[in-house]
C-alpha cells in the first residue's frame, strides 16, 4: 500500500530526527513524500514510470554520505527523500505482481529495472498490496513515529493506519466493482481508461 511505503519513509525520518532534532520536521516530511513518490505513476505505467530501484538507490548513497558529513535540514531532506523512494522501489519486488487480482499470483512483473531493462519478478513475501500482512507492516512502521512524536504528526500517522485498514477491507470488493464498471464502459471511451485496467478486467 502507498501508506505502508509512506510510513516506512517516516520511520527513516524518525530515526534521523532522533539523531538530529535541530533539523526539524522537514526531513521527516521529505521521507514520507519519498516513500509515496514512486506510486504517483499509478495510472501511467505503474511501477515503471517513477519506480527506479537501481537509480534511486545509486542517488541515495552519495546523498546520505553528504548528509552524514554535513547534516543540515536541506541535505537530510534530500537524502531521506531519495532513500525512501529507493526503499519503496526496491521493496515492491517483495510484494505481489501488477495484476488487479494479485492474490491469484498470475503476474511476473513486480517492478521495472531500468538499468537492466527488464521486469523483476514478484517474490510475494507480502502477497499483495492491501493484504493482511501489508496492514501488519503498516502497523509496525507506525509504532516508532507514534512513540516519538505527538500532535499533528502523530494524528497523521494514526490516520494513515486507519486508511490502510479501510483499504484492506475494501481491496477485493473494489476489484469486483471495477469489473462491473469497466464492463459497462462504451467502447469509444475505453481508450481513456488505463490499459492495465482494461487488460485485466475486460
Amino acid at each position: 500500500m502507498a501508506t505502508t511505503h509512506a510510513l516506512a519513509g517516516v520511520v527513516l525520518g524518525t530515526v534521523v530526527w532522533a539523531l538530529v532534532p535541530e533539523a526539524g520536521m522537514l526531513p521527516v516530511l521529505a521521507a514520507a513524500l519519498g516513500g509515496l513518490f514512486p506510486d504517483f505513476d499509478l495510472y501511467a505505467g505503474h511501477r515503471k514510470t517513477l519506480h527506479f530501484p537501481v537509480y534511486f538507490s545509486a542517488l541515495a548513497v552519495p546523498a546520505v554520505a553528504i548528509a552524514a558529513l554535513n547534516p543540515t535540514t536541506a541535505t537530510l531532506a534530500v537524502a531521506l527523500f531519495l532513500a525512501a523512494a529507493a526503499l519503496h522501489s526496491v521493496s515492491d519486488m517483495f510484494g505481489g505482481g501488477l495484476e488487479l487480482k494479485p492474490w491469484l499470483g498470475t503476474s511476473d512483473r513486480a517492478v521495472y529495472d531500468h538499468w537492466n531493462d527488464r521486469w523483476i519478478a514478484p517474490k510475494r513475501w507480502v502477497r499483495y498490496d492491501g493484504s493482511p500482512e501489508d496492514l501488519a507492516l503498516a502497523l509496525v512502521f507506525a509504532v516508532p513515529p507514534v512513540l516519538v512524536f505527538d500532535g499533528i504528526t502523530e494524528t497523521i500517522v494514526i490516520g494513515a493506519v486507519a486508511v490502510s485498514g479501510v483499504y484492506v477491507l475494501l481491496r477485493k470488493p473494489m476489484v469486483a466493482i471495477a469489473e462491473r464498471l469497466v464492463a459497462a464502459i462504451p467502447d469509444h471511451l475505453v481508450d481513456h481508461v488505463p490499459e492495465r485496467f482494461v487488460r485485466d478486467l475486460r
